[in-house]
């Protein structure tokens, strides 16, 4: 009986508390540009401190992501104080601009070139995209993980 106790204590204390704010390591990845610059995510925060920003890891082969793009266009319409951020996991440039043109995606976009397991993959715990976290004016994570865009967890994060 005291065994049962113990472990089922260690099971209900190893639950992972969601991250509020970015680690340094997140902070420091680096993206590349439409323009073919380097830029830390640090620096794609630091450009639209003071705004709510929706974070939206996508990519053009993705039926997921393109399924949701109707979606994402409606909260845009919705939330038109909102900044809407795309990082894309496309596997090359060309297919990730094409895909921007194609589907029309609106938004600050950002190409990952460290992909699914780099540093910014890895703090956010990346395993399906489409994947949408909101940061808030203060830059505090408000929402960490939401796989669909008219997830009402999303849509009350942008409010």
């Amino acid at each position: 009986m005291n065994i049962l106790l113990v472990a089922l204590i260690s099971f209900l204390s190893c639950s992972k508390d969601t991250p509020t704010q970015f680690s340094q390591d997140a902070l420091n990845d680096t993206f590349i540009t439409l323009s073919g610059e380097t830029i830390p995510f640090n620096e794609i925060l630091t450009k639209h401190k003071g705004k709510t920003l929706l974070i939206d890891v996508w990519a053009s082969w993705c039926k997921d992501c393109i399924k949701g793009m109707p979606k994402v266009k409606t909260l845009q319409e919705n939330n038109t104080d909102v900044v809407y951020v795309f990082l894309s996991l496309d596997k090359s440039m060309d297919s990730w601009k094409r895909g921007i043109d194609k589907y029309q995606v609106e938004g600050d976009h950002y190409f990952m070139q460290s992909g699914w397991k780099g540093d910014f993959g890895t703090f956010i715990d990346l395993d399906w995209i489409p994947r949408y976290m909101v940061v808030d004016e203060t830059g505090t994570i408000k929402l960490f993980k939401a796989v669909k865009a008219d997830d009402s967890k999303l849509i009350n994060a942008l409010k």
